[in-house]
């Protein structure tokens, strides 16, 4: 979850695309985002995003699927102090709003489910979606684990609510993002935010000038 800046090659991507490994409740994925506006923003031509979905909680949920907050994952009281000031740090470098600097209590797979199911049904209406979730977790403060917050924000960027609740339940989507997950680990993917593209790959919050040297080469 820490910021680095180092790039190398252990994941895969297409050319011409920019694929994003990210995870909504790490708030470093959320910095990453702005970042990545940034970078957007010098561009004359748009990039392409491919998102892939990332669980840093995969180990600490049990059978059922739910997390077992009590599941030591090695991340203590020094851990996660450090972690604020990171996001305390990165914030006002990016200038971005956030309400809440942490969120331990909720669960992403929810959000990463309907997420998924946009981005293959509804590509179009995507990066709004996207966009929603992370600004009602980390501007709003709201649960995007609860599916009815998911259904409010998916009406929102004109998309079916009842269809956003049913991907969350949708025992098949969540078999194929099993496997998405199991697929960035392969891949070498370790940690989230990591911005893939060509081969190459940048870990964590970068700031905007190395996301344009991994694009870019400059």
């Amino acid at each position: 979850m820490s910021e680095t800046t180092d790039a190398d090659r252990t994941t895969e991507a297409d050319e011409d695309r920019l694929t994003i490994y990210a995870d909504y409740v790490c708030p470093f994925c959320y910095l990453g985002r702005k970042s990545l506006e940034r970078y957007q923003e010098t561009r004359e031509e748009p990039l392409e995003l491919d998102w892939h979905p990332f669980d840093l909680r995969s180990g600490k949920r049990g059978p059922n699927g739910e997390i077992d907050h009590d599941a030591d994952d090695g991340k203590d009281e020094e851990y996660y102090a450090q972690a604020k000031e990171n996001v305390r740090r990165l914030r006002e470098r990016y200038d971005a709003e956030m309400a809440q600097e942490i969120a331990t209590e909720v669960d992403s797979l929810p959000a990463q489910l309907a997420s998924f199911h946009v981005k293959e049904e509804h590509p179009e209406q995507w990066r709004a979606f996207d966009e929603a979730i992370y600004a009602a977790l980390w501007q709003e403060g709201r649960d995007i684990g609860d599916p009815d917050v998911l259904a409010d924000l998916a009406e929102e960027a004109g998309l079916d609510a009842e269809e956003i609740r049913e991907a969350t339940e949708n025992e098949a989507l969540a078999e194929r993002i099993d496997q998405r997950f199991a697929e960035a680990q392969r891949r070498g993917v370790t940690g989230v935010p990591t911005f893939a593209y060509d081969g190459q790959a940048a870990r964590g919050a970068v700031p905007p000038e190395h996301l344009k040297r991994l694009v870019e080469g400059v």
